[in-house]
């Protein structure tokens, strides 16, 4: 599973759900972070919403819904399972 997340440096919202994929254990992902102060277009188009995590899939990207910064490590595993081409 290919996931893209829109964050920034000192983002503590974004490197908490950073920490929470990387924890992931029962799924392969390959977790691209995408800087926003790097790119003008992501900044006018995320800077108040970080962070964003998309998956890509055979269709092209799909937003998956902001979750709880409290989620466990557990139930963001079910929720990207949901996403998981077959």
């Amino acid at each position: 599973m290919k996931l893209i997340m829109y964050s920034k440096p000192g983002c503590h919202l974004c490197e908490g759900l950073e920490e929470k994929i990387r924890a992931i254990t029962k799924m392969k992902i390959d977790l691209e972070v995408r800087d926003i102060n790097t790119n003008k277009e992501w900044w006018e188009k995320y800077q108040y919403e970080i962070p964003v995590l998309y998956v890509e899939t055979k269709e092209g990207s799909k937003l998956i819904p902001r979750v709880s910064p409290r989620i466990s490590v557990g139930q963001l595993t079910k929720i990207l399972a949901q996403y998981q081409e077959t």
